[in-house]
């Protein structure tokens, strides 16, 4: 109803509701896609700003505006058809989707990972293409139809195009997310789309994940040092391997970690497990607009542990498991770590490395006193046995757990709220 850019209209399928503030016009179906057509048109825009110069556009003024059936119109209805096609087919490209099957970059089925996105890039090229010749043929169509050819012209800017349009760091992110997803469980190599999304891991069938295994438990460890062999880092590199080969493990993790801005002193392992431990969880919050599915325990600022729990998995005994398999060992290794660097220090003749071993021991005390303050609040939120409704939404769900959670104030809002 009010916006100050060009108007336009969308194909709403089955299963959406409208309100005042996006009003729907219904047609009958032989109509309907060429009424859309016009209404996506510079006719309708150009007829419009006549009737009502105004940023609002009620449903008063649509009704005003003419509609001329013309000798073309069929072959208007199948250009909309078609660009209704490329439309949701772009949308579903997205894990937000309710028909999202797969990630694309893994669905163009290359030989590795750098091909596989070169191939995806070249397909949202040929996308917006044709969806922008669809879109000039239409135009002219309707410019003819009410003969103003001298008023109007059919070009359409390349920026009007709003399919994606492939980005090497936005689609390697978005990569990250489906393989965290697989590892959770919610989707599968095996079988297209959702897969679990149930609540309290009743019923999780883990016969179908066969060529990626998902988690035992739905707990991901995000730590940024490899302290446990199902840690998020390490089960990446179980995917690379599992959809494009042992060959190219290398070059594919490479080719990801200089995705995610990889840094000249990193190794492409460095710079993943950097990146899960302290920009995933941004990336997740934002794609899941603050209801996130995936969980992020956190010790706290030190980064002593973190891990996700994928809330469909969580069930009343998650938090004694995260305690007795994870923070528990974390606390025996982080001693003997230490220790180990005492030694070390001990023994050594530079100055340099002493230095060196001091500041990696002053960083790891801290960690290991959040860590300590970590258990205890876990071991607290673990005895009462938390359960989940689902019905009640993120953001009430999120609040049961205190501070264990990170995020927490984004999420659930102040008191006031």
């Amino acid at each position: 109803m009010i916006g100050s850019g060009t108007f336009s209209v969308r194909y709403m399928d089955n299963g959406y509701i409208f309100d005042q503030a996006a009003d729907s016009l219904f047609a009958r179906n032989n109509e309907l896609l060429e009424i859309i057509g016009l209404m996506n048109s510079p006719v309708l825009e150009f007829l419009k700003i006549i009737i009502n110069p105004t940023m609002n556009t009620t449903a008063g003024v649509i009704s005003q505006l003419p509609y001329v059936p013309f000798s073309a119109s069929n072959q208007a209805r199948e250009n909309v058809e078609e660009m209704i096609k490329f439309a949701r087919d772009d949308w579903n490209v997205y894990e937000t989707s309710w028909d999202f099957t797969q990630n694309p970059i893994i669905r163009t089925q290359q030989s590795n990972l750098e091909q596989a996105f070169n191939t995806w890039q070249q397909q949202n090229a040929d996308a917006v293409a044709e969806m922008k010749r669809l879109e000039e043929e239409n135009n002219k169509l309707f410019i003819d139809a009410y003969g103003l050819q001298d008023e109007l012209t059919p070009d359409v800017p390349d920026e009007q195009i709003t399919l994606t349009r492939a980005d090497r760091e936005k689609d390697s992110q978005r990569l990250v997310s489906y393989v965290l997803g697989c590892m959770m469980g919610r989707y599968s190599l095996d079988e297209p789309g959702l897969i679990y999304a149930h609540a309290g891991n009743q019923d999780f069938d883990a016969n179908r994940y066969l060529k990626f295994p998902a988690d035992a438990d739905g707990i991901i460890p995000l730590t940024e040092m490899h302290w446990f062999e199902d840690d998020a880092t390490h089960r990446i590199r179980e995917f690379l391997t599992a959809v494009w080969g042992k060959d190219t493990l290398d070059a594919n993790m490479q080719w990801l970690a200089e995705s995610l801005d990889k840094k000249a002193n990193e190794t492409a392992e460095d710079t993943i497990r950097r990146y899960l431990a302290s920009k995933f969880y941004k990336d997740h919050m934002q794609t899941y607009k603050k209801r996130p599915i995936y969980w992020l325990f956190s010790s706290g600022k030190q980064g002593a542990f973190q891990a996700l729990v994928y809330l469909h998995r969580y069930n009343e005994s998650t938090l004694a498991r995260m305690r007795t398999e994870y923070v528990m060992p974390l606390i025996s290794k982080m001693a003997a770590y230490a220790n180990s660097l005492e030694t070390t220090k001990e023994s050594s003749d530079s100055a340099a490395e002493i230095k060196r071993i001091e500041k990696k021991l002053q960083d790891l005390h801290k960690q290991q006193a959040e860590l300590s303050t970590f258990e205890e609040k876990l071991r607290h939120y673990a005895d009462q046995r938390i359960t989940l409704d689902l019905d009640d939404g993120v953001k009430v769900n999120y609040g049961k757990f205190g501070d264990l959670l990170a995020e927490v104030k984004a999420i659930t809002g102040d008191k006031t709220e």
